[in-house]
C-alpha cells in the first residue's frame, strides 16, 4: 500500500483517497459547507495543521469517511497521488 503525505504528521492510504479539493473554490457551496459542517458535527474532520487550510481531503476506509483539512495544495497533492498511480 502507498501512503500520501498530507501535512503534519499525517499520511493516508492511496487508495482510500475519494477526493482532493481546493478550500477557496469548493467552499463558496452551500451544498459543501453543509457536508464540512455535517462532518464536523459527526467528528469526522480532522486538521492536519494549524496553518492556513488550501485543501481537504476525502477518505473513506470500511465504510467510515473522514475529511482532513490540509495546507497543503491541492496540486502538491494530486502531484503525490499521481506519483503513486
Amino acid at each position: 500500500m502507498n501512503f500520501i503525505h498530507l501535512g503534519g504528521n499525517v499520511s493516508v492510504y492511496f487508495e482510500d483517497i475519494i477526493g482532493v479539493f481546493d478550500i477557496e473554490k469548493t467552499t463558496v457551496n452551500p451544498a459543501v459547507n453543509q457536508f464540512l459542517a455535517s462532518a464536523q458535527k459527526k467528528g469526522d474532520v480532522y486538521y492536519c495543521s494549524l496553518d492556513m487550510p488550501k485543501s481537504f481531503v476525502l477518505t473513506a476506509r470500511e465504510r467510515e469517511s473522514t475529511v482532513f483539512v490540509t495546507n497543503v495544495a491541492t496540486g502538491t497533492i494530486k502531484g503525490r497521488v499521481n506519483y503513486c498511480r
